[in-house]
């Protein structure tokens, strides 16, 4: 099935892979964490559920577990309706060859490299569909977890254990679902496939240069780390 690929196609999806890859185990990295805004708002995580110990009745604390929760949702729905649209649109090939093949600056193209782009485009949606999937239950055991801390005047060190083992499943589940939406970033790099191959890189190494700014050198990252 690969020599039905081109050299340049083939290499093209190396560098999203290995791009992708690379960027995570970077950007996840512990030697890292302290500078991405992952890392620093896991931090304040952290200090939130300190602070929720202090807290005889704890509806903000649910209030914001829901308002994240309700974000997770749209974005998993969201991932099943483009699988479903992909999934359609593998019926519509002949008909989106067509549409190709009369735009210009483009080389014609089979239906077994459109189906395999098609396909990338799946595995992408559907991976990111199971992080935020996964994000969405682990913030439901957070909030199991902030239940069953027993009021501010009970506070002992069991509960101040059970609210840094909170404060770990609030970040874990941050981290999921930020892998899910680096996948939409990584999605949109993917769509350039049809396009050209070279696109295809240019387009990747754009969306890892997009997230490594937002994540370490953005405006945001500066005022939520303190240092403007």
């Amino acid at each position: 099935m690969l020599s039905l690929l081109t050299p340049l196609d083939i290499i093209s999806v190396l560098w999203f892979f290995g791009v992708w890859t690379g960027y995570t185990l970077i950007a996840d990295s512990e030697r890292l964490q302290h500078r991405s805004v992952l890392g620093i708002m896991n931090e304040h995580r952290q200090r939130w559920m300190h602070e929720m110990l202090r807290r005889d009745m704890r509806m903000l604390d649910a209030l914001i577990l829901n308002h994240l929760q309700s974000g997770i949702a749209m974005f998993a729905s969201t991932s099943i309706l483009v699988v479903g649209g992909l999934v359609a649109s593998l019926g519509a090939t002949e008909k989106a060859i067509a549409v190709l093949s009369a735009l210009p600056f483009l080389r014609e193209t089979s239906r077994f490299e459109w189906e395999l782009k098609i396909l990338l485009l799946l595995l992408i949606f559907v991976f990111a569909f199971f992080k935020f999937v996964w994000s969405y239950r682990l913030n439901t055991y957070c909030a199991v977890l902030i239940g069953a801390v027993p009021s501010s005047t009970e506070i002992d060190a069991d509960a101040k254990d059970q609210a840094r083992r909170a404060g770990k499943i609030a970040n874990l589940a941050a981290r999921h679902f930020n892998r899910g939406l680096r996948a939409f970033y990584f999605a949109l790099a993917a769509l350039s496939w049809v396009l050209h191959p070279i696109a295809f890189m240019v387009a990747t190494t754009w969306v890892a240069v997009v997230l490594y700014r937002r994540d370490f050198h953005s405006r945001s990252q500066q005022i939520i780390r303190g240092i403007s």
